[in-house]
């Protein structure tokens, strides 16, 4: 047995103390229920991927995809419903006085029922082409590989994460690059991350449709509105007892077009993972999974990092305590890099064996990440369609450097004061 003091100490031949600390069971009836689904859809998808091969996974709509399309279509024709209603009211009844006023109310409902597209990037690093044009350039290069088109704006935060999504009403996209997950990246398996993140727009995901993500979206707001209150007047009864019905149809429903959307959603993670191997080669979208398995260590190493310059600046006064910060800011991401470099083999076994005991998955829209492996790595090998060489990598690194700067900052003051 590897014996290491960072790491777990296990044995490879029995898988003695490979998992000692196992997770508590999913509280909830629901969330077991829902657990149980995405792990059986993802071993289905992957039986079905390793059949098809190399050639076209995408598969023809299924039963669940088409009814989760005519349900949230049922959703969108509820608030059409209502608006001819207001209308109805504000046109029909002007002669009552009353009637206009219902329907003023009814037009305020549905505003708050209609589905909007997404908000403006905001936040402290923000990029756009001109911002940062070997970066756009890289991704505009891995989007070509995977057969889209590349975006109009870079979110730039500390998390462990990656991901992509639509802003305004003209679609216009945007990806978040998390620092706590590029910054541990070699540059090719960054490439293979871009090529992963934007295959989401190559291949399509229902759950990010407009159709989709409104209908979800008018269904959260109806629960809002249906909500329990609990004064614990008559009245609070009243209104709870009216409303108990209604409320619990919408959070059946809710869940009904959750668990029907799940299976496409890991269908379109398959895909996306073949478009980090087209883009960056099937070596590096093997092991950017591997990376994906080390998140709790990358986030313990931040808390970490923080907490040691929180109790440096405590020992130390005035100009002392912000040399101390200053320092933990200008070397936290090549320190979180040096961290995960050392993470020995033996570990990152142990986690993929962790991995398949688990169902580990980044979410349940995630198929679990060793089915995910093991597809990529039986598909055969792939070259990288985008290289990132080292002036490459070096050009994006300096365009990054601002947001960099301005994300260590946060992270090590969130404990430093």
């Amino acid at each position: 047995m590897s014996v290491h003091p960072w790491y777990v100490t296990w044995c490879a031949a029995c898988d003695w103390n490979v998992d000692p600390g196992a997770p508590d069971p999913d509280r909830g009836r629901l969330a077991q229920v829902r657990r149980r689904l995405a792990r059986r859809h993802g071993e289905q998808l992957a039986e079905e991927i390793g059949r098809v091969g190399s050639g076209d996974r995408r598969g023809r709509p299924d039963g669940s995809t088409v009814l989760a399309f005519g349900l949230a279509l049922l959703v969108h024709g509820i608030t059409a419903g209502l608006f001819l209603a207001a209308a109805v009211l504000i046109v029909g009844g002007w002669h009552t006085g009353i009637q206009p006023v219902l329907g003023v109310l009814l037009l305020v409902g549905v505003a708050v029922l209609l589905p909007r597209p997404g908000r403006s990037p905001s936040g402290p690093a923000v990029l756009y082409r001109a911002d940062a044009p070997g970066l756009f350039g890289l991704i505009d290069e891995v989007g070509a590989a995977v057969g889209t088109a590349g975006v109009h704006a870079v979110v730039v935060d500390a998390s462990f994460n990656a991901a992509v999504s639509t802003y305004g009403y003209r679609g216009r996209r945007v990806l978040v690059l998390g620092l706590g997950l590029w910054e541990i990246l070699t540059p090719q398996e960054r490439v293979a991350l871009l090529g992963h993140e934007l295959g989401h727009f190559a291949n399509g995901d229902i759950r990010s449709s407009f159709l989709m993500h409104g209908a979800l979206r008018s269904l959260v707001e109806w629960l809002f509105v249906l909500r329990s209150v609990n004064h614990g007047s008559i009245v609070d009864w009243f209104l709870n007892a009216l409303t108990f019905l209604p409320r619990w149809t919408v959070y059946g429903l809710i869940h009904l077009l959750d668990g029907l959307t799940l299976r496409a959603s890991q269908r379109a993670e398959y895909l996306a993972d073949t478009g980090a191997a087209r883009a960056g080669s099937s070596a590096a979208a093997v092991t950017l999974l591997d990376r994906m398995l080390v998140g709790e260590g990358v986030e313990a190493h931040l808390r970490r990092e923080s907490m040691a310059a929180a109790r440096a600046g405590l020992g130390s006064g005035g100009r002392d305590a912000r040399e101390v910060r200053e320092a933990a800011e200008r070397e936290l991401w090549e320190r979180l890099a040096a961290r995960i470099a050392l993470v020995p083999e033996h570990e990152y076994e142990r986690l993929r064996r962790v991995s398949a005991r688990r169902g580990h998955s980044v979410d349940d829209t995630h198929p679990p990440t060793h089915l995910r492996r093991r597809c990529l790595a039986s598909a055969g090998p792939q070259p990288a369609r985008v290289v990132c060489d080292g002036s490459r990598a070096q050009v994006v690194a300096a365009e990054l450097a601002a947001a960099r700067a301005v994300l260590a900052r946060r992270v090590i003051r969130d404990h430093a004061g």
